[in-house]
Order: C-alpha cells, then sequence, then structure tokens
C-alpha cells in the first residue's frame, strides 16, 4: 500500500561498484549495520568491526552465503574501550594496506546511566568519541587511498540535543534519552568540522569527503535498553522503516555518483535534510574538537 511505501523512504538507486575497494561498518552484525553490510557486499569488500564477535561471524556467514562473496571479514572493535580502538586500528592497519570508506554506524540508545572503560558517559563514549578516535586513527589509510568517504550515522535526534561542556558526562544531571540526543548531534558537529577540515587542497583534488545522515525510525534492536520504547515499536511497527530500508541512506552516502564531491552534509531518505541551527554553529564544532582531542590525549590539526 501507498502508505508503506511512504514510510519505506527513499532508496539508494546507484549500482557502483567497490571492486578493489574496502569498507569497514561499525556494529553491522545487526539492524541497519547489517543491511549496509549485505548490500556493499555485493559491491566490494566489507570488513564487519563488531565488540560480539559471535554475533559478527553469523551475520558475516550469512552475508557470505547470500553475496557469494568471501571478502566479508569480522574483525573485533569496543568502541567503549579506547584500548580495543587502538588495537583494532593497529590490525587493521597491519594486515589491509586499502581504506575507501568508513560507515561509523554502531550506536547505543536509550542506556541507564553508566560508563565506559575509560570513564566517558555511555551515549557520548560510544555514539560519537569511540568513532572520534577511530577515524582519527584510520585517517591517514583513507588519505592514500582517496576518493574516500566518511559516512557517520547520526539522527533526526540530534535536534533535541545540545553539547553540555559543564556536564558532558552527565554527572550533575543524567536522562537518558536526552543523552542520546546530546550524542546524535555530537555526531553532526562532528562531521561538519571534519569535512571543513579536510577541505582546501587536498579534499578538491582527491574526493576526500564526510557526511551524516538520519536513517529514519528504524524497527530494530537500538531500543532494546527501554521497556516502554521497545513496546511502542512492536506496536507501532508498521509505521516504522525494516533495517533494510533504514540502511538505504548509509548506503546511499557511501556509493552514490553524484556525492562524489559532495561533503559537510546531512542525508535522510537519500536527499539533503534540514539541520538544526545548533548542527551548524560552527563554534560550537570547534570547540567540540579540541575538548574530544584532550579527553582522547589526541593531537589532530
Amino acid at each position: 500500500p501507498c502508505c508503506r511505501r511512504y514510510v519505506a523512504g527513499g532508496q539508494c538507486k546507484s549500482t557502483a561498484r567497490l571492486e578493489g575497494k574496502v569498507v569497514i561498518i561499525t556494529g553491522a552484525n545487526t539492524g541497519i549495520g547489517k543491511e549496509t553490510a549485505r548490500d556493499l557486499a555485493q559491491r566490494g569488500k566489507v570488513i564487519i568491526a563488531c565488540r560480539d564477535i559471535a554475533k559478527a561471524e553469523a551475520a558475516a556467514s550469512e552475508i557470505r552465503a547470500e553475496t557469494g562473496n568471501q571478502q566479508v571479514i569480522v574483525k573485533k572493535l569496543d568502541l567503549a574501550d579506547t584500548k580495543s580502538i587502538r588495537e583494532f586500528a593497529e590490525k587493521f592497519l597491519a594486515e589491509e594496506k586499502e581504506l575507501h570508506i568508513l560507515i561509523n554506524n554502531a550506536g547505543v540508545m536509550l542506556c541507564p546511566y553508566s560508563k565506559t572503560a575509560d570513564g566517558f558517559e555511555m551515549h557520548l563514549g560510544v555514539n560519537h568519541l569511540g568513532h572520534f578516535l577511530l577515524t582519527f586513527l584510520l585517517l591517514e589509510r583513507l588519505k592514500q587511498c582517496a576518493p574516500a568517504r566518511i559516512v557517520n550515522v547520526s539522527s533526526l535526534a540530534h535536534h533535541g540535543g545540545r553539547i553540555r561542556f559543564h556536564d558532558l558526562h552527565g554527572e550533575k544531571c543524567y536522562n537518558r534519552g536526552l543523552a542520546y540526543c546530546h550524542s546524535k548531534l555530537a555526531n553532526v558537529l562532528f562531521t561538519r568540522e571534519l569535512a571543513r577540515r579536510l577541505q582546501g587542497k587536498f579534499q578538491r583534488q582527491a574526493g576526500f569527503t564526510a557526511n551524516a545522515l538520519h536513517p529514519g525510525s528504524v524497527y530494530s534492536e537500538l531500543v532494546r535498553h527501554s521497556f516502554v520504547m521497545t513496546w511502542l515499536w512492536k506496536i507501532f511497527s508498521f509505521f516504522l522503516k525494516t533495517p533494510c530500508e533504514g540502511a538505504q541512506t548509509s548506503i546511499y552516502c557511501a556509493v552514490a555518483e553524484e556525492l562524489d564531491s559532495v561533503t559537510g552534509q546531512y542525508f535522510s531518505d537519500c536527499q539533503p535534510a534540514y539541520v538544526s541551527p545548533r548542527g551548524r554553529d560552527d563554534e560550537i564544532a570547534k570547540k567540540l574538537w579540541s575538548v574530544s582531542c584532550e579527553l582522547l590525549g589526541i593531537q589532530w590539526d
């Protein structure tokens, strides 16, 4: 029915091949990450970077069987632990000579208050800081292999977010719904500042881009931490995208030929979408960048 078609939203029409190219997708053992991996595995080599190796292997073998592509590889990555992120990057750089597309897809949502191994609030730590560090560690390899793309999965929820520099880790005041919104705003600001830094001579010559996206409201495991949301998701599942429909904009940002030189943008349903005023604030973006570097103990100029 047309209502269902409307819910499904935009579809990635690109048939671009990725022969000889390498894609990393974080959190690709379930939900939209898995569907993104399934699609891209029909085009080229995919590395599934996940915390749960057993789940990731199950997803990878299903995708290998379905696509006939044996180049679907699982590597361990726990975004809630900077040691694990550094180990993943070190191992990847030693084993793989190429990297063309990095899809920062993994995320947590509505967690009860908790901290990462490094003492970061869980939403900010996994959704923003973990991917910030991962991107930093893989950036040189992406540059060497340009044209390259970085795709950050954000959310419409960024409209409800603000970067609370005075209480980044929610120690004074914590609301798990808002914590998710804050982290998704951080994704948008990170993308914006990253694109700005990649621009200039290098980006124009090489087509090195960074874009963010809203996948849509997707029926997936992401709401598992909330009984109420899980219940609502079940009731309204007809009005939610399937993971396959939700993956379309990620796939679009990763492969669509018309985005070869488009950078620093935010997409939804495979087209440019409205970004909140806070998500367009360059001063906050710059400040978040330097605070993130400080927290992670890195120098990224």
